[in-house]
């Protein structure tokens, strides 16, 4: 049995290469459909563009409602992230092994969890999964057992950890990360 717990926004972002400031940012995010049960989920998702299609770079997000995906949300600003880097032919099922684990609520300490992001990059996608508490270390280090689990890593990939207050002092979601594991 599927339970459906929170309703549930995919955004988009293509971003315009050499522009990195905060207002452009916000107003490139665009909200693409919500949904509120696993059948909506799959009416909405078998209309999407697959990662593999989309222009570099672009950002798919999929948060719980009420939640923008932005570091300086009031859900988002004292949380973090979780970020994984994977080769470009393999991104779109774990991107679609993760989005149906955050839909069917499988991962462990799933109302800490905010959303996730997939960022197509010139080389490689990076998968995130942001929470809303970075000094939870208990509920941070559970929630990366947990998208191991569910996503069947292999050992090779590092997963790391970065809180969104670090992203927004050093302008990046990516680089400079606290954590790995």
């Amino acid at each position: 049995m599927l339970v459906d717990y929170h309703k549930f926004v995919f955004w988009y972002t293509r971003r315009t290469p050499g522009v990195r400031n905060q207002t452009s940012y916000e107003d490139n995010i665009k909200k693409i459909v919500e949904f509120s049960t696993v059948e909506g989920f799959w009416v909405c998702y078998c209309h999407l563009a697959r990662p593999a299609s989309l222009p570099s770079p672009t950002d798919l997000h999929l948060f719980k409602e009420g939640i923008r995906p932005l570091w300086e949300d009031s859900a988002n600003c004292n949380g973090g992230k979780w970020i994984i880097r994977f080769k470009k032919v393999v991104s779109g099922r774990f991107w679609e092994d993760l989005v149906l684990a955050l839909v069917g609520d499988q991962l462990d300490y799933g109302d800490n969890i905010c959303g996730a992001v997939l960022s197509i990059r010139f080389n490689e996608d990076i998968l995130s999964v942001w929470n809303r508490n970075a000094s939870d270390h208990q509920a941070v280090m559970a929630l990366r057992d947990s998208i191991k689990r569910h996503l069947k890593l292999p050992h090779s990939y590092v997963m790391e950890y970065k809180p969104h207050d670090a992203s927004l002092r050093d302008n990046s979601s990516y680089r400079n990360t606290w954590l790995r594991g």
